[in-house]
Order: structure tokens, then sequence, then C-alpha cells
């Protein structure tokens, strides 16, 4: 009972009984696959009984490659080589467990998967099952009693291994199997040790004794850093699952077609999905995904540029003024934009507008729509919907209008802007990572044309001109800067104290 107190008997025993618990996920696996061809009430059973019988088999296989390996008398030789009986068992097996092992990296490597798909609904017979259940542990012993071999010198020592590893594996069959194929990169793992066993089996078949101590420290660094591994992915994911689904969507897929780049890894990604999708693709893919995230005042016709008319004006300016722009609908207003008593279109009021009582009817006929600036888009277009091609106004929460929008201002916060006549565009490509931009471009155009974060959560700015103002605590002039998050700005002009254009170079 000395062997008990010997510390690399212990390490051998716990290092061999999780190899011979992975070495048993595809025997777990096949025996399940072949389990399920047999009704519900009686897979449990075939289950017991497959792994009952691979444990005898592999018990039986043991002993008798054990009393091969005992067997030290020259048999050939070779050049100067001369091998025994049991040289020849340890480099044929040695030589089997390379071969399985780099056959099996080599799939798993190249990202082979089988797919099972079952059609047949007619049971099968207990006894063809069990029969063949027993075929397949004879071909899945081999690689487990050979391992053993390899790694210990006690026999007592495998037999224990491989009974404790045929325990676990019936009591926990089903959570054994979810985990390994959870965590490919412990199958990778065991597959290596298997590579570090087999090249010391084909060692000791050539004369070249390696101490068993070197594989277990090697192992059992192996492990450990593994382990490492699988602690920082599980932080790793949990830290993720912090983070809104729709968020971690939304960045997968811009990642994906080359919209954002957040380490250097995905460099090589990025070009290739730039070469894959078109500017205009991406664009338009991040301008849905962030649809659900921004508000209508990101996206609306803000205030000091809204055309509307003034009711108490005499008709020939209102007609002057209609005729002056290229819009097709206009506030009507009394007074001031705040009092808006109705949205009409240009060709209609002017028909009426030199008879009061049609003025009246008319001005009744369309009422005006109002949603808060704060309403995130994609809960606003089932009112831009319901307006029938209307305008809708923007109010703060003490009813003062801000601005407006209409279907085409949803339409340019997915494809761009579309100018009219009497606009022009926000932004300007200069060259390449340098833009002139409007003062009112707001973030996340920016954002998707650049692929920089810019807009922070909670801020009380949306446009360009808001970020510098915030920034800089409201001092800005000609010639001032700003860098924030690896852009550059530059206020090239003001307007009345305004900041009205803005040239941003992304470093």
């Amino acid at each position: 009972m000395e062997f008990l107190l010997d510390p690399g008997i212990w390490i051998g025993l716990l290092t061999l009984i999780v190899l011979e618990i992975v070495l048993g996920i595809d025997n777990l696996v096949f025996i399940a696959i072949l389990a399920d061809k047999l009704p519900p009430e009686q897979r449990d059973k075939a289950r017991v009984i497959g792994l009952s019988l691979a444990l005898l088999m592999r018990l039986g296989l043991l002993f008798a490659i054990s009393w091969l390996v005992t067997l030290t008398k020259p048999l050939i030789t070779i050049f100067d080589w001369t091998f025994s009986g049991r040289d020849l068992i340890l480099l044929l097996g040695g030589l089997f467990l390379l071969y399985k092992a780099v056959s099996e990296l080599h799939e798993r490597m190249e990202g082979h998967t089988e797919v099972q798909v079952t059609t047949n609904v007619v049971y099968a017979s207990f006894t063809a099952v069990v029969a063949q259940i027993v075929v397949l542990d004879a071909v899945f012993s081999l690689d487990s009693v050979i391992t053993a071999i390899g790694m210990v010198d006690n026999i007592y020592v495998m037999m224990v291994a491989m009974i404790v590893a045929m325990v676990v594996m019936l009591v926990a069959s089903k959570p054994l199997t979810r985990f390994v194929n959870r965590h490919p990169t412990v199958i990778i793992l065991c597959l290596s040790f298997l590579l570090l066993i087999g090249i010391s089996l084909i060692a000791e078949g050539f004369g070249f004794h390696i101490p068993k101590g070197y594989i277990y420290a090697g192992i059992g660094v192996a492990i450990l850093i593994e382990a490492f591994n699988q602690f920082s992915q599980r932080n790793a994911r949990k830290h993720e699952s912090k983070i809104p689904l729709r968020h971690r969507t939304a960045d997968s897929i811009l990642r994906m077609m080359g919209g954002k780049m957040e380490t250097i890894s995905d460099s090589a990604h990025h070009a290739e999905a730039q070469e894959a999708f078109a500017d205009e693709e991406r664009y338009m893919i991040g301008g849905v995904l962030t649809l659900a995230e921004r508000s209508v005042a990101t996206i609306m016709t803000p205030r000091s540029q809204i055309s509307w008319i003034n009711i108490n004006e005499t008709p020939e300016k209102i007609r002057e003024q209609i005729l002056s722009v290229p819009h097709s609908l206009f506030p009507v207003c009394r007074g001031s934009l705040d009092k808006v008593l109705s949205v009409v279109r240009a060709k209609e009021i002017l028909e009426v507008l030199d008879d009061e009582a049609q003025l009246k009817t008319l001005l009744k006929r369309y009422r005006p729509i109002f949603i808060f600036e704060k309403m995130k888009v994609i809960n606003a277009i089932n009112t831009l919907r319901t307006s029938k091609g209307s305008l809708v106004l923007v109010n703060d929460e003490f009813g003062n209008i801000q601005g407006l929008i209409s279907p085409l201002d949803v339409f340019e916060a997915i494809a761009g802007e579309f100018p009219d006549a009497d606009e022009q565009l926000d932004l300007i490509e200069l060259d390449d990572n340098r833009w002139k931009a409007s003062g009112m471009l707001d973030l996340y155009q920016l954002e998707l044309v650049s692929g920089l974060d810019l807009v922070e959560e909670d801020a009380s700015y949306i446009s360009v001109a808001g970020l510098i103002l915030d920034k800089c605590n409201g001092v800005v002039e000609v010639g001032s800067t700003l860098d924030y998050q690896g852009a550059h700005f530059e206020v090239t002009e003001l307007e009345a104290n305004h900041i009205k254009t803005v040239i941003i170079t992304i470093k």
C-alpha cells in the first residue's frame, strides 16, 4: 500500500480520469445517437448497458495489453534498433494515438461538423441497438486503454481511473456532453495531450525513457492556462450580457459590414467587409439599426428652418411667400409658430386665399398633429403613417414647437440627405477622412459616415454645434478647435454667435 503515499500516483490518477472522460465523449455521443432509435422509456437503459459493456471491454483489453507490454525479450532487430514485444506495442500504440489526435485536430480545426438528421419514426429493436453499441465500444476502447498505459505504470491506477471515469459518464452523461460541446477548446486541449502521450510512447518504444513527471507538469500547466482562458471568457460573456441585446446585435452587424473597428484584430475583417459591401449599403444598414435609439429631435427639421404661414398677413404677402419656396406643405399659424392652426398644402391654400369663409373651412379640415421631441423615431413611424402625408409637428414639454418631421426625414435618417432646392448638404466630403459640416449636422449621421462613437447617453446635445459648445464650455470663435473621440473639429464660420460651418478631420 506504499504506492498510495506517492503524490505522482494521485496526480496521474486525476489526470487520467479527466482524459478518460474526454476520450469517452465521442463514445457517449454515438451511444446517444443509437439510443435515440429506441422508444424514450428504453433509452436510459440502453445507455447504461452500453457504457457498462464499454467498461468491461476496456478492463479486459487493459489486462491483455498490460501483459503484452511485459514482454521485454528482443523479437526483431532493424538496423541498430532492437525491439521487444513491449516496444512494438508501445510504438503501435503511440502511432495510433498520433493518428487519432492529428485526424481529430485536423477535423476540428477545419471546422467540419456532423449533422445527424433522423427522419425514421419507426423504433429499432432493443437487442439490435445494444449490439451496435457493443461494436462501437470495441472501436472506442482502444485509444482509452493505450492512453492509460502511456500515462501511468500501475495497472490498478489504470483500472480505478477507467471505473471512476465510466461512473462519472453514467451519472452525468447529458450535462457532460453539453459542457464539452459548449467548450470546444477543452477538446482541442485534450487532443493535444494525446499528441504528447503518443510521442512519449513512441520514444519509449525506441528506448528513450521520458519521466512521467515531465508529462504531468506539461499537462498541469496547460490545464491551468485553459482554466484561466475559460474564466476570462466567462467574465467576458457576463460583461457582454449586461449590454442590451439590441446594442449587441447592432454592433455585431456593423462590424460584420465593416462599419466599426473596435480592435486592431478587426482591421483585416474590416478591409474585407469594405470590399464586400458598398458605402451606401453600410450607411443604410447602420441607419436602420440606430432608429430605435434615436429621438425625433435628431432627425426633425429644426424650428429655425421651418417655413410657416402667418394667417395675419395679407393674402398677397402669403401668396408671395408660398411661391418663393419649393415646399408643398406649410404650417399655418396665427402670429407665431407656437400658435399652429393647421397644416395645409400650398395648392389648396392658394385656391381659397382670397375667400375668407373657404379659408376657415380649409384650416378646420386639416388639424395639426403633434409628437414629443424625445419620442423615439421607431415609435413615431406609426404617427407618420396615420398622418397621410402631412407634416407632424414636434413640441417640447412646455408645448413649444421645436421642429417638424415628415416621412422624408425618416428616409434621410436611413439613406442620407436629400436636400430641397433651397437647402444645401449638411455634410460635404472634402477628401479622405475630411469633411465640411454644418453646425446643425446631427451626430448620428456623422457617426454613420465616420464610424466613430460620438453620441453620449443622456447628452443634452444632438448636433455637431451642440457637441463643440458642450466640450468648449459654451465659448467658441472662428478657429476654435476640439479633439474628441479620434476626430478633430475646427470652427470655420459663425453666424449670429451660432456655429454655422465646421471642418471635421478623422485622425
